[in-house]
Parts: structure tokens; C-alpha cells; sequence
């Protein structure tokens, strides 16, 4: 790095705006709490090797080129601190750049996809679809563990696997990709959360579905795969797009595979029908799509065995409403979808009512509500609130209450309730644990438990954890204390702190420095001087010509350079 860059970086630094300093900050990973002084030692840092080499490959491979060619480029994020005032590369940029091969990528149109290609790729979008709902529904009810490296914990691993949810492991974590590319999860400490845009997705058509996941997949593309008409390059040159990152190859890999999951690639590596005109800039359109999927229905058969069979894939609102109510048991095509107390009592405690379920189910069957189910929910419904968890207003412990003191009895001597602390008190049971904490628990046991409020009315209780609304601070914001710093430090003579700065590097170098001296008369002088010491505003430096020590007000130099 030579001091002229450094200089030029801080003058631009300090005239830009504070949202576009705190945005290129942002693009340069710069941590929020660094100690920079000045401008000074902002552009020191910025052009320092190391900090040099993160940049340049965070840069695609057309934009390398045109530095190392030192052609003037787009004055934006991470380019600004690297580029002087008319575009050009700084000279310390072109240097780091030297020998690199940059040859322009190529950009071969994709071929397109035969008919066959594109059935087995509308399949795959199909099955991508349907598993990613089953994830989503598995994690409203069981937050995903999420490891360092972002990927689901392994323990979710094996029982989405294991469930046939998914194929592999790999697999899931490209669902949780392609989830987190479309704002449906989101990482909130160590757990992948379902956001509410994640649980609306699970109730839309599944045209609808499937043009949420590709417009996200396609907006989360990294600048270097991105073209201006709002598409992306040809795969094919994906690989090479950022030359200087080794992480590059297997980032371009995942890209590729969750645009195969999509259908937007074929299993041979040629185009779909469906992605050429979204690949050019326009909008995911699922139309072309979706007359290669399977045909989904709107009915089911219910049986005597407390079973209903969907003869296809039923219509996703029908789905999870479904769902709410039973077990699936199967992730096929044509699903099974088992009713027991226990899930008729969760969807009860949900909010639905027998009369609703009973309605539903009467428009959902072609052979009307079998005789076993119909007493199944009857009795359900009877037992369901037999069991009352509450707040007592004064205390605030829980308490559990039940018309049917024997049933309260067996609750205090459950053996698998002992960590509440239930205490007997007549009638009732108290404990301190929270009223969420006993309801669940209560439930888990298969006790036909209702929560009440302070107003002695039922509430639907819901295991969902829903990630928390995004709170993103604006990059200026974010980076606040650090431009304020700076900003503070930045006088009007720029010139003058320049000087001095170039004057405390050559004493902490020992360095020979030729300084122009403005004199008593009007007139300069040149000095040559092996800098000594800097302070009180002097410069003090052996003058090896007259063999003397000389020390100069700082005030009086006009210019300094190495000898």
C-alpha cells in the first residue's frame, strides 16, 4: 500500500454521505466496535494486504478484470474503496491483481430441456415443494437445532430422514436454503424459526408456492450470477464468477442444486420451459409448470379405521387444516391421515369445535363420516375442558381443576407430571410452573386439558414459535459510534493532518524524508533530514549534509517525501 492511496481512500471516505459510508463498511465486514482514530486509519486498514484480499474476492469475476485492466468501473459498494475519484483503480488495487488470470467469463445460452427432461424436473419441483411444507410443519411444532455452520442439528437430521421427510441430510439443509432465500425461516440463536410469511406459505396453492421459493431463490443470487434485466448468467458460467474466492466452487454447487430442487435445471443440465423467460428478467410464472404436475384433489375417502386416504395430492389448504386434526402417516401422493384422541383433542384445543370439524370433514369425504369417527370425535368433545389450567390473579401460580375430583387425584400422583410440583389443596392442585408449561404437559400426558383465562374464558394455546419480526438497523446506523469518530476527527486542513501523519511514519520508520520548508522570507527551502522525533508540534531529524540537528515547526513544512 503506498501513502498516496491511502490518501486519496481517506478524502473520498470522508466526502461521502453517511449512508453510503456506513453500506460499504457493511460491504467490507468491518466490525462495528473498530478503533479507527481518523479517516486516516480507515483507509490504512482498508488497503492494508489482508483486509485487501477479503475484498477482492468478494468481487466478481467481470469487475476483477476491469480493475486489473484499470478500466473505470461502477462507483458502488465494495468498489468505492478501492477505486479513486474517476473509477480507476487505486495503484496499490492493480498491483494486488497482478499476474491474476481474469479472462472474461463465458456466457453460453443453456440448451433447452426435451419434454421428458422437463416432466422428471417439474417432479422434482413437486417433491421439493411438498417436503419443504412437511419441514415447515415439523419445525412450527419443533424448532430445528442449528449449528455453527448454519446447517440443521443432527439430531433433526435423522428424524426428518428417518419420518421420509426428506432423502438425506444434504437435502434438508438445501430445503432450509431455499426456505431462508424466500424469508419463510429464519436463524434466531441456535434454531432454525418459521417465520409467518413461512406459515402462510404452507396453505397457498401450489402455483403460488412454487413462484414464492423461485423469485427468493432468485433475489438471494449473489451480484456475480445476477444480470441488469433482473435475471441470472447461463449456469454454466457460475463456477468461474468469483475467481479469488475458494469458497466460491461450493457455494456455486448449493446455487445449482437448489435451482435443480426448483425444476428451474433438469436432471440432464439443460433449461426448462419455465425458467428461460425467468432466467431473462421476468417474473416466476408456475403456469408452464404446473401442467406437468400431478392433479390434486379436493376429497378423500374417510374410512372405518379411523383412517382418511387422499386418492392424490390434496389441495395444500385442505392439507394442513387436515393435518391439524390427524397424523399423517404416509408422504406419498395419495397420503394417509390417521384420527386418534389425542390429535382430535389438540385441533379442539386449537380452536376448532366439534360442529366445525364435523362440517369440514362432511364437504372434504366421498363417503360421508363413518360411525367410528363420528363417536371418535363425539367423545372427544365431551372429554375435551375436563381438565382446567389457570392463573390465580393474587399469587399467580397455576392451578389445575377438574369437575371430576377423581381424575384430579390421579393428576397429583402422575409420576411423569412430578417436575411441575403439583400441590394438592383440596379440590384443586397448585404449582408455580407457568400456565403454558402445565397446559403442555397436562396434554403430552393425553389429559383433556383447556387453558382459562383471567376472565374464566377458554384460549386456544399454540406450541408454534414464530421467529420474531426481522429488525434490521440501516447499515449507518449500525455503524454509528465509528462515523461519528471519524466525522469528529476530520478538521478542515486536511492537508496539514496529511503532512503530520506522514511525518509520525517516517520518525516510528527511522526514514530519510526530504521536507520543503517555508522560510522567514517568502521563500521555501528543501531539506533532507533522517527523522528523529515528532512532538509539540516540531519535527526533529539529523541533517546528514551540514551534520547538525535540526528540529522544524511542523507549521512550516509544506511537503514531505522519502528521500
Amino acid at each position: 500500500m503506498s501513502g498516496a492511496d491511502a490518501r486519496v481512500l481517506a478524502e473520498r471516505l470522508a466526502a461521502m454521505s453517511d449512508a453510503r459510508l456506513g453500506s460499504l463498511l457493511a460491504a467490507r465486514r468491518v466490525s462495528a466496535h473498530v478503533g479507527w482514530r481518523d479517516f486516516f486509519d480507515a483507509a490504512d486498514a482498508l488497503l492494508a494486504p489482508e483486509s485487501l484480499t477479503t475484498a477482492l474476492r468478494q468481487l466478481p469475476r467481470d469487475v476483477l478484470a476491469d480493475l486489473a485492466s484499470r478500466r473505470p468501473i461502477a462507483d458502488e459498494g465494495i468498489a468505492s474503496s478501492l477505486v479513486d475519484g474517476s473509477g480507476s483503480p487505486l495503484p496499490s488495487v492493480h498491483r494486488a491483481l497482478d499476474g491474476v488470470d481474469l479472462a472474461p467469463a463465458r456466457h453460453d445460452a443453456p440448451q433447452p430441456a426435451d419434454e421428458s427432461a422437463a416432466a422428471r424436473a417439474a417432479e422434482r419441483a413437486f417433491t421439493t415443494l411438498g417436503a419443504l411444507a412437511d419441514v415447515l410443519v415439523a419445525a412450527l411444532a419443533t424448532p430445528l437445532s442449528r449449528v455453527g455452520g448454519g446447517s440443521v442439528g443432527a439430531s433433526d437430521r435423522r428424524r426428518l430422514v428417518q419420518d421420509e421427510v426428506v432423502r438425506d441430510a444434504e437435502e434438508l439443509d438445501d430445503l432450509v436454503a431455499l426456505a431462508e432465500a424466500a424469508g419463510l425461516v429464519r436463524p434466531v440463536d441456535r434454531a432454525w424459526l418459521v417465520a409467518d410469511a413461512g406459515e402462510d406459505w404452507t396453505r397457498e396453492p401450489t402455483r403460488r408456492r412454487w413462484e414464492i421459493l423461485a423469485t427468493g431463490w432468485r433475489d438471494a443470487l449473489p451480484a456475480g450470477l445476477r444480470t441488469r434485466e433482473g435475471g441470472w448468467v447461463p449456469p454454466s458460467a457460475w463456477v468461474d464468477a468469483y475467481p479469488l474466492d475458494p469458497a466460491w466452487p461450493e457455494r456455486a454447487a448449493s446455487a445449482l442444486r437448489l435451482a435443480a430442487l426448483l425444476g428451474l435445471i433438469a436432471p440432464d443440465g439443460t433449461e426448462t420451459p419455465w425458467a428461460t423467460p425467468f432466467r431473462a428478467g421476468g417474473a416466476a410464472d408456475a403456469g408452464p409448470l404446473a401442467e406437468l404436475l400431478p392433479g390434486e384433489v379436493d376429497r378423500v375417502f374417510l374410512q372405518n379405521d379411523l383412517t382418511a386416504i387422499s386418492p392424490g395430492p390434496l389441495v395444500p389448504a385442505l392439507d394442513m387444516r387436515l393435518r391439524a386434526m390427524t397424523v399423517r402417516e404416509s408422504h406419498a401422493q395419495a397420503s394417509t391421515y390417521r384420527f386418534t384422541e389425542a390429535s382430535l383433542s389438540s385441533a379442539i384445543a386449537g380452536g376448532e369445535t366439534a360442529e366445525a370439524i364435523r362440517s369440514f370433514l362432511s364437504e372434504l369425504s366421498l363417503t360421508g363420516i363413518p360411525q367410528p369417527l363420528d363417536y371418535l370425535l363425539t367423545r372427544t368433545a365431551e372429554r375435551h375442558g375436563l381438565v382446567r389450567v389457570s392463573v390465580e390473579p393474587g399469587s399467580g401460580h397455576t392451578i389445575v381443576s377438574s369437575r371430576d375430583h377423581h381424575l384430579v387425584e390421579t393428576i397429583g400422583v402422575d409420576q411423569a407430571l412430578r417436575p411441575l410440583g403439583l400441590v394438592r389443596e383440596g379440590a384443586l392442585l397448585r404449582t408455580r410452573a407457568a400456565r403454558q408449561t402445565v397446559y403442555w404437559a397436562l396434554a403430552d400426558a393425553r389429559y383433556p386439558v383447556v387453558a382459562i383465562d383471567d376472565d374464566g374464558r377458554t384460549v386456544a394455546l399454540h406450541r408454534r414459535r414464530l421467529a420474531p419480526a426481522a429488525e434490521e438497523d440501516a447499515p449507518e446506523d449500525r455503524y454509528r459510534a465509528v462515523i461519528d469518530r471519524l466525522r469528529a476527527s476530520h478538521g478542515e486542513d486536511a492537508e496539514a493532518a496529511w503532512r503530520e501523519r506522514e511525518l509520525d511514519a517516517a520518525v516510528r520508520a527511522k526514514a530519510v524524508i526530504v521536507v520543503e520548508v517555508a522560510m522567514p522570507d517568502g521563500t521555501t527551502r528543501e531539506l533532507t533530514l533522517e527523522a528523529s522525533g515528532i512532538g509539540g508540534g516540531r519535527l526533529r531529524g539529523l541533517d546528514r549534509a551540514a551534520d547538525v540537528e535540526r528540529t522544524l515547526p511542523v507549521s512550516l513544512i509544506r511537503s514531505v517525501r522519502t528521500a
